[in-house]
């Protein structure tokens, strides 16, 4: 096959080719049946095939390999580099593609080996883990997969070769072309020149001189060499939502896609490690996106795009690209369903100035596009994108179509309050946190007796007086808390709780004990987490007393406050993925009073200066925060968890939502809804000065 000109120039040199599968196995994973008692020792038992990860907590692989699972379940293995441990997590298939073995097996499926049953093509699943866990992801190409750079391709997976111990194994094939109609979702990619083994079926094929993702490993040639691939812009066909969409999740494809283009953009912007990114290797390999942007420009647009919600139906977007000059995006062989598919329409127009024009067009359309919902981050999203069409703009083309572009942000914005009313504003629930009572757990350490505590439960009146329901001063054990406190608590909980309506539980603890996960408790040890049943905040015992001279209580202020204006977040101990000490107490109290302080890296205690940056939050009159108690690896990119918890704290609007909505949190990641595994472990603080807490000579008096 020869080398389209400005598709990559395929000169990288060995050191990079070797990179770039570093990158693509640390990303390949292994299938295997949840059997009991499984062990991720790289033994074959169980094992069903290969696959990787397409986005974070989304596993990419053949429909042939995940349907082999028991009810739909199975068991996701992965070992990030040589050195570390494997790990296992379960895994759903979400959607298969075609759902089941149904006809006859189509002309390609000659080629797929016996043990697989035969599936027909596409022969794509998507598998969610049910769990968060930390895990490299590939690049997948916005192109379909016949739009090579080169003809070499890169291929990975896990096989046993008949030995009982599985082992990674890669190797690199010609595309010999393709066979089947794609029109009936059967083509696929016949690929030559290397010999694969049982296992691989569900590996990532990569384009070598792009640097990028383009099929799915499907089958082994009967002959020695070989075998085929499916385009892994095959997933565009997956069922469209019958509904309205609401949110991101509601569509698989775009939750998916979305997820995967912010995880790149965020890591190549990162500044922390020093480990090439995708977009790295893409550029040492001469890759593009076709004359107009760099690698590194394009993981940029990316992750812009994919903060907007997404098209409103493939038709609107092929409305939209067809309104673009010189533009056949009915030419490929899946039509576009999101924004990236759309962008990838555009890089074989003619060079120059013009491919740029064309880009920032499309992303004009793109601001001005009618939208299925909006979400409170959705008007930062759009001057984000705004703000990088104006760069690129003033750096490369001239000043009448900068004009041009201006007058299109005018036009736009004027006919975004209209359009953006398909998806009805959310209406604020009511809560429960001032017309019905809540329990309260107050435990304080024993100073004589380390590691051993009192505690009291009440039930705390709207009026805020405490009616008590027990106690204990003779000090527990901290890991026997849960099943002492298990009967009390299902007291109080009986006397508070509404169908439907659990009330909220506040934990009453000195700061020394903030890190304390009451939230994960599971009372009755057989039961659910606490956090997962009811909303659950803590609150601080030992507030620094405020000097008569202070003036009027800024607490009541700053609460008072988020109780009538919408929120907005404010992480103040991390910048650009760098971890910073928290500001002195005089210059937090500049912080507007809606501001709900977020701490990033409080999940690296014991360390002195975190422990003490959450204090000088408290003391700053904050009676909301919000933080993770988890210790992110040294080189993760935490840009996801301040972008979510930027939009929780704004999408709850109010102080009085927020309970609720880190409920909501816990019960997804309960649940194992991805969207929601960036908040696992996050800690809600949530004390209403209206309400002090009771003084401990008084608690059990009844009002």
């Amino acid at each position: 096959m020869t080398q389209p000109p400005g598709r990559g120039a395929g000169g990288g040199s060995e050191s990079t080719y070797r990179a770039l599968a570093g990158l693509v196995m640390a990303a390949t994973v292994r299938i295997h049946r949840p059997e009991p008692g499984y062990a991720p020792d790289g033994s074959d038992r169980g094992f069903l095939g290969s696959g990787f990860f397409i986005a974070p907590s989304w596993a990419l692989t053949c429909a042939h390999v995940a349907m082999e699972g028991e009810g739909r379940q199975v068991n996701v293995v992965f070992k990030p580099d040589p050195g570390s441990a494997e790990t296992a997590v379960e895994g759903t298939v979400v959607a298969a593609l075609p759902e089941g073995r149904h006809g006859p097996a189509g002309p390609g499926e000659v080629r797929v080996p016996t043990a697989s049953g035969g599936w027909p093509a596409p022969d794509l699943a998507l598998i969610r883990l049910l769990r968060p866990v930390e895990h490299p992801c590939v690049y997948v190409s916005e192109r379909p997969a016949g739009m090579f750079g080169g003809g070499s391709v890169l291929y990975t997976g896990w096989t046993g070769g008949g030995s009982g111990q599985l082992t990674r194994f890669s190797g690199r094939c010609q595309v010999m072309g393709t066979f089947g109609d794609w029109a009936e979702d059967d083509e696929q990619m016949r690929l030559d020149g290397d010999r694969m083994y049982p296992g691989l079926s569900g590996g990532p094929v990569v384009d070598l001189a792009r640097g990028e993702v383009v099929g799915v490993l499907k089958s082994r040639s009967d002959g020695t060499t070989g075998g085929t691939s499916i385009g892994v812009e095959r997933l565009r066909t997956l069922p469209v939502p019958p509904g309205a969409v609401a949110t991101e999740s509601d569509d698989p494809y775009q939750a998916v896609f979305h997820a995967h283009d912010r995880y790149h953009a965020d890591r190549h912007g990162s500044p922390v490690g020093t480990d090439r990114t995708w977009a790295d290797l893409q550029r040492e390999l001469g890759a593009g996106a076709g004359l107009a942007l760099s690698p590194q420009q394009r993981v940029d647009l990316l992750g812009r795009l994919a903060e907007l919600p997404p098209p409103l139906s493939t038709r609107s977007l092929l409305d939209l690209l067809d309104r673009l000059p010189d533009t056949h995006p009915t030419e490929h062989h899946a039509a576009p369903r999101g924004w990236r598919d759309g962008l990838g329409t555009l890089y074989d127009a003619p060079g120059g100035d013009s491919a740029l024009e064309l880009i920032l067009r499309y992303c004009m359309s793109a601001l001005s596009a009618e939208r299925p919902y909006v979400l409170p981050s959705t008007q930062l999203a759009e001057a984000s994108l705004w703000d990088w069409v104006k760069r690129m703009a003033e750096d490369r083309l001239s000043r009448k179509f900068r004009h041009e572009l201006a007058g299109l942000r005018h036009n736009g914005r004027l006919t975004l309050d209209r359009e953006h009313l398909r998806t009805p504003a959310p209406v604020l629930e009511p809560t429960r946190t001032h017309g019905a009572p809540c329990v309260l757990l107050q435990l304080e350490p024993r100073g004589w007796e380390r590691d051993r505590y009192d505690w009291r439960i009440g039930v705390v009146q709207h009026t805020g007086d405490v009616l008590p329901v027990a106690e204990d001063s003779r000090g527990t054990a901290p890991e026997a808390l849960p099943a002492r406190l298990a009967g009390p608590l299902a007291e109080a909980f009986r006397r508070c709780d509404a169908p439907d309506d659990p009330a909220v539980l506040q934990v009453a603890v000195p700061q020394s004990l903030m890190d304390l996960e009451v939230d994960g408790w599971h009372v009755p040890p057989d039961g659910r987490p606490l956090g997962v049943l009811r909303p659950v905040v803590i609150r601080r015992l030992d507030h620094r007393p405020r000097p008569a001279d202070e003036g009027p209580d800024e607490r009541e202020a700053r609460w008072n406050r988020t109780m009538t204006a919408p929120m907005q977040a404010a992480v103040v101990d991390c910048e650009d993925g760098m971890r910073v000490p928290v500001a002195v107490v005089e210059e937090l109290r500049g912080l507007a009073y809606e501001t709900v302080p977020v701490l990033c890296r409080y999940g690296h205690r014991p360390d002195p200066e975190t422990a003490a940056g959450l204090g000088r939050v408290l003391d700053g009159g904050f009676g909301v925060a919000l933080w993770r108690r988890r210790a992110a690896e040294p080189a993760a990119v935490c840009a996801d968890f301040h972008r979510r918890a930027a939009e929780s704290v704004s999408g709850a609007r109010t102080a009085d939502q927020l309970p609720k909505k880190v409920h909501e949190l816990r019960r997804g990641v309960r649940a194992g809804r991805t969207e929601t595994y960036w908040s696992d472990g996050v800690a809600l603080y949530w004390d209403d000065p209206h309400h002090p807490l009771p003084g401990t000579d008084q608690f059990l008096e009844a009002p």
